[in-house]
């Protein structure tokens, strides 16, 4: 059971875990599906012809000529090869509404993509088991600290200190905590699902690509596994960019609140991006968190770098507060799980 006020960041070296692209490999992907140079041609791809497929979707609904939407890939495509992320990219082509609408396509399609071809499935493979076999990742560890020691009678307070703001596209969180509850206390998934869907305080920064089919938020549904949804359109109008989150009234100051609300911060794959750490450190911090970040392979300059901007964004003077290890997302969850659960 989490005891303390922890607010968990979570960025794409996490979700790697679960083999799904970090910011660089989801760039590549996108961008080698607006090669439309090889439609037609023996080089064609499943993902360019979909790509294509899903462009002249989108130019039908919104009365826009289909070239000019291609024309928008290629500019992706450019970008792609000084860039290192599509969200740096979709930031710095934010006054061009084509160029907006086939960046999001891109993501919704390979996110959706990404979700299929996990080894996070939709539902266990064997019966009793959890939708990814296996403790090495860093939901199995995030479920064991929530779960661990609560009677089942309290069960709907174990997410009550728990908070999480994840930098991720897609939806493992969701899909995953409901059948580890499931699991935990012997509890119908219809009730675990809905306990998750009531308590669970998640933010995705940039949005996801639809919602899975039991939960009750306003969006369209596009189930866990589901590549091709029915109104995929929709889906992607649910993704946004920085600068349209910072002009959605309130949505900056719920982030930051939950930020500020952490006695203990922990940076789970993050790769502290300026662009993102930008959605996080708005002011110096009143309160001195401790803080945990994975920082796996990265040498004393990585390090110290990181260093320097939490003391300076967060105004963490105590360096004894920060703790940088060398560690994948999943070993830390499990060998601080003693502390996350104090």
């Amino acid at each position: 059971m989490i005891r303390t006020k922890t607010t968990l960041v979570v960025g794409a070296g996490a979700s790697c875990e679960l083999q799904f692209p970090d910011g660089r490999e989801l760039l590549a992907r996108i961008a080698a599906g607006f090669d439309f140079q090889r439609l037609g041609g023996g080089l064609e791809s499943e993902d360019i012809a979909a790509m294509d497929a899903q462009i002249g979707a989108i130019a039908k609904k919104a009365r826009v000529k289909k070239n000019d939407l291609l024309e928008a890939g290629q500019v992706i495509r450019s970008a792609a090869r000084i860039s290192h992320s599509i969200d740096a990219i979709l930031e710095q082509h934010g006054d061009n509404p084509m160029v907006l609408a086939v960046g999001k396509l891109a993501i919704a399609h390979y996110i959706l993509g990404a979700e299929a071809a996990s080894p996070l499935g939709s539902e266990p493979r064997d019966p009793g088991d959890l939708p990814v076999r296996g403790t090495e990742n860093w939901l199995f560890q995030l479920s064991r600290a929530i779960f661990n020691g609560v009677p089942r009678a309290k069960a709907e307070s174990c997410f009550d200190n728990l908070s999480v703001i994840s930098f991720n596209y897609d939806r493992s969180v969701e899909n995953y905590l409901p059948w580890a509850m499931h699991m935990a206390f012997g509890m119908s998934l219809t009730e675990a699902r809905a306990l998750v869907a009531e308590k669970l305080r998640i933010i995705h920064v940039y949005g996801v690509p639809g919602k899975l089919e039991w939960q009750t938020d306003e969006m369209p549904i596009a189930d866990w596994g589901e590549v091709a949804p029915e109104d995929f359109p929709s889906v992607v109008e649910q993704l946004h960019t920085a600068t349209e989150r910072a002009e959605q009234r309130g949505f900056k100051r719920h982030v930051l609140g939950e930020v500020v609300q952490g006695k203990r911060l922990v940076f789970l794959g993050f790769g502290f991006d300026a662009m993102n750490c930008a959605m996080l450190f708005d002011a110096p911090f009143e309160h001195n968190p401790d803080v945990l970040v994975t920082m796996p392979g990265a040498s004393a300059t990585e390090r110290n770098a990181v260093m320097r901007l939490l003391k300076r964004q967060a105004g963490i003077k105590d360096e004894s507060l920060i703790t940088l290890e060398d560690l994948r997302a999943w070993q830390l969850m499990r060998d601080y799980a003693p502390f996350l659960e104090s």
